[in-house]
C-alpha cells in the first residue's frame, strides 16, 4: 500500500468518523440527560434526507432542500418529546430506561411502516462529486464537505455546552439533577431543548451520509446502531469522548473494508463495542 493510498483511506476514514462522531452525540446527550436510549435515533436521519427529496421540486435547490428536511424533524422531534416522552420522563431509575426502549423502539417500529409504505425506494440529496487531487492524493469533494460540515457542528456542540447559559444548565442537569432544580434550572425544559438538539444532528449526519450512499428504511436500524456503539465505547455520558470514539471507530472501519471486507469490518466495530462492554461494564449503568 502506498503513501497516498494511506492519505485517502485516513482521509475518508476521518470523515466516517466525523458521521459516527454526530450519531453518538445524539444518543450520548439524551441517554446522559435523560436516562432515554433513543432508538429512533437513525430513523430520525433517514426522514431528513426523506424529506429533503420530497421537498426538492418545490425548493428547487439540494442546501434548501436538506433544511427543509432538517426542519421536519426538528418539528417532528419536537412533538415526540411533547408527547410519547412526556410519559416516559415521568418514571424513574431502571423504569423509566425500560419505558424509554420500548416507547423510542415502537415509534421507529411505526415510522418505519410509514416509509415503507410511502417512500420505499432509496434516497440521496443530489450532490456531484468530483475529486480533487492535491500532491498526487485525490480526495472526494463530499469526503472534504463531510469534514467541514460535521466539524463545524461538534465544534458548535462543543462551545454550546461549555460556553452558553443552556449549555452550563445542560452540564447541571447531567450531573445534579437536584441541585439544578435548586438553582432554579428546568430539568424538562433542558431534556426537550436536546431531544430536539440531538435529532437536528441526526438529521444532518442523515443527509451528510448520503452525500456518499443512499439510504432507505432499512438504513434506520444500521444509523441508530452506529450510534448506539460509538456511544458505548466512548462513555454513555462523555461527549468528548463519543468524539472521539466516532473518529477511532470509523478510521477501524474503513481501514478493515479496505483491507478485508465491509462485513468483516461490521464483525471488528461490534468486537471492539463487546471489549469495551466487558472491560467497562459501567459504561451503560
Amino acid at each position: 500500500m502506498d503513501i497516498s493510498t494511506i492519505i485517502e483511506i485516513t482521509i475518508d476514514g476521518f470523515a466516517r468518523g466525523m458521521l459516527y462522531a454526530l450519531l453518538g452525540a445524539g444518543i450520548t446527550l439524551v441517554f446522559g440527560l435523560g436516562s432515554v436510549l433513543n432508538l429512533s435515533l437513525g430513523m430520525f436521519a433517514v426522514i431528513a434526507v426523506v424529506a429533503g427529496v420530497v421537498a426538492l421540486p418545490i425548493v428547487s435547490h439540494p442546501l434548501l432542500a436538506a433544511l427543509v428536511g432538517v426542519g421536519v424533524v426538528g418539528a417532528m422531534s419536537l412533538v415526540v418529546d411533547q408527547t410519547l416522552l412526556t410519559s416516559v420522563y415521568k418514571s424513574e431509575g431502571e423504569e423509566r430506561i425500560t419505558l424509554g426502549i420500548f416507547t423510542t423502539l415502537g415509534l421507529e417500529i411505526a415510522l418505519a411502516g410509514l416509509l415503507y409504505v410511502y417512500y420505499p425506494q432509496t434516497y440521496a440529496i443530489p450532490y456531484e462529486s468530483f475529486l480533487i487531487p492535491i500532491e498526487g492524493v485525490a480526495i472526494r469533494s463530499s469526503t472534504l464537505l463531510v469534514i467541514a460540515i460535521a466539524g463545524c457542528l461538534l465544534v458548535l456542540l462543543f462551545l454550546f455546552l461549555r460556553r452558553t447559559y443552556l449549555g452550563k444548565a445542560t452540564r447541571t442537569v447531567f450531573q445534579d439533577e437536584t441541585g439544578a432544580l435548586l438553582c432554579g434550572i428546568n430539568p424538562r425544559a433542558i431534556r426537550t431543548i436536546i431531544f430536539v438538539l440531538s435529532a437536528i444532528i441526526a438529521a444532518i449526519a442523515g443527509i451528510l451520509w448520503s452525500l456518499q450512499s443512499t439510504v432507505n428504511v432499512e438504513s434506520a436500524f444500521q444509523l441508530t446502531i452506529f450510534g448506539i456503539l460509538v456511544s458505548i465505547v466512548g462513555g454513555v455520558r462523555n461527549i468528548k469522548g463519543t468524539i472521539a470514539a466516532g473518529i477511532f471507530l470509523g478510521l477501524i472501519v474503513t481501514y478493515a473494508n479496505y483491507l478485508i471486507g465491509s462485513y468483516f469490518s461490521m464483525v471488528i466495530l461490534f468486537s471492539v463495542a463487546v471489549g469495551v462492554l466487558v472491560a467497562r461494564p459501567e459504561e451503560i449503568a
